[in-house]
């Protein structure tokens, strides 16, 4: 039931479909810290550093707002020919509706020895979200409202150990994921199941994997780590078999994260993390949508996303024994080819560069009070929509721009089990 609850709420997320950072001082720091676990929401991140970490409870709540839209233009044509193709997207600027969604976290741990950490985290992984009130594809067979809805959540459990310098953390992932389609049913002629293809309401999705890492404390000022995710099987998404390629088929791809976490004074670290996400893995997020075979299909059309490189910079200044100030910037590689710009107003993942910062406040021995905020601002990407024969007619060929930009705020709490322990490095 919780995790069913986290997965209700995740949102569109920033790295491709992944969110910038997990808890208040991930994301106050722009996901940077695989080598500098401040938390128990180390967990989502590299599972090694809960050695690092007090008896805790972590809990929070982000509000994340994506604007997303797109513009197209008009061929002003009623021949539907090759030399005149119809309009296969609607003409105009439309924007996106739904645009904040409450997303939750919460981990906690238990040392289990002077060295052994159990640790469990509940979060919303990533996902995407688009809501159009216009009919975005026009073909004959499309109405209403256009978009889709994707929601990831993990539950995992991590077990974290120190060997002297090194310290090593494993973290088997439960996974859920949500899936939506609505206002493409004008595509049935070129899916493999037209009755599974949209409209079906929400389908569910289960599935596994795990996330494990290593981290190496080089001198008690210098950190460096190394964390990475598997691919997360998932059943097929069964009432979209018509829709994402292997007959609804819609794992989540995997990840892996180095860095490096450096204090450049006793109350001052600096960290910069690089991340590579998998996403050519998942042939439903990576196949061309110009596929020349049905949609559902073994090699059916998907979104073209390519992997992706984030970068990621944080810096933690513990200015008074009270307050500890946090900043952040993160830059990721676009996912997203212009070839496939048509099928991607459903997921506009056009932002690149995020600004971060946020703050820690000791309320008492126990407890502490975190908020962060997160500015993306918009990215935008170019093309020409794809030339589509149906029934004798020719569809697209229209200029279109999608766009994205993001904000978001956190409000996060520690409480301390035994009293505040203060990280400090390994002496």
């Amino acid at each position: 039931m919780l995790l069913a609850g986290v997965g209700s709420t995740a949102a569109y997320a920033t790295d491709g479909y992944f969110m910038n950072g997990y808890g208040a001082s991930q994301t106050a720091l722009a996901g940077a810290g695989v080598a500098y676990s401040q938390d128990a929401m180390a967990i989502s991140l590299n599972p090694a550093g809960l050695v690092n970490v007090d008896d805790q409870t972590v809990a929070g709540m982000a509000i994340f707002m994506p604007f997303r839209s797109y513009t197209a233009g008009a061929n002003g044509s009623m021949t539907c020919s090759p030399a005149a193709p119809c309009d296969a997207v609607a003409p105009g600027t439309h924007n996106s509706g739904n645009n904040w969604f409450p997303v939750p976290d919460f981990a906690w741990t238990k040392h289990l020895g002077q060295d052994t950490v159990l640790g469990i985290g509940l979060y919303g992984n990533g996902g995407m979200d688009t809501r159009y009130s216009n009919t975005a594809f026009p073909f004959p067979g499309s109405y209403g409202p256009t978009g889709v809805d994707v929601n990831q959540a993990f539950m995992s459990v991590s077990l974290a150990q120190r060997f002297g310098q090194f310290s090593v953390g494993v973290a088997p992932i439960l996974a859920m994921q949500t899936f939506n389609a609505f206002g493409l049913k004008g595509f049935a002629p070129f899916s493999s199941d037209g009755t599974n293809l949209s409209n079906n309401g929400y389908a569910f999705s289960y599935g596994g994997g795990v996330r494990a890492g290593v981290e190496y404390d080089v001198s008690p000022s210098l950190r460096l780590a190394v964390a990475g995710t598997s691919r997360i099987y998932m059943t097929n998404f069964d009432i979209y078999k018509g829709l994402f390629a292997g007959g609804g088929n819609f794992d989540i791809p995997a990840s892996i994260t180095a860095g490096v976490s450096y204090d450049v004074r006793p109350s001052v670290t600096v960290m910069a993390d690089y991340k590579h996400i998998f996403y050519s893995d998942v042939a439903s997020v990576s196949n061309p949508s110009t596929n020349p075979t049905a949609f559902g299909s073994g090699n059916g059309p998907g979104f073209g996303w390519h992997d992706i490189n984030v970068y990621k910079f944080g810096v933690d200044w513990r200015y008074n024994p009270a307050w500890t100030l946090r900043a952040g910037y993160s830059y990721n590689d676009s996912p997203l080819n212009s070839r496939d710009i048509m099928l991607n107003i459903l997921a506009p993942a056009t932002v690149q560069h995020h600004f971060t910062g946020g703050f820690k406040y000791k309320w008492s021995e126990h407890l502490d009070l975190e908020f962060s905020a997160m500015y993306a601002p918009e990215g935008t990407l170019k093309g020409t929509g794809t030339l589509i024969p149906y029934g004798g007619m020719t569809f697209g060929g229209q200029p279109i721009q999608i766009s994205m930009h993001e904000i978001e705020t956190m409000m996060g709490i520690t409480y301390h089990w035994n009293g505040r322990r203060e990280l400090e490095p390994l002496k």
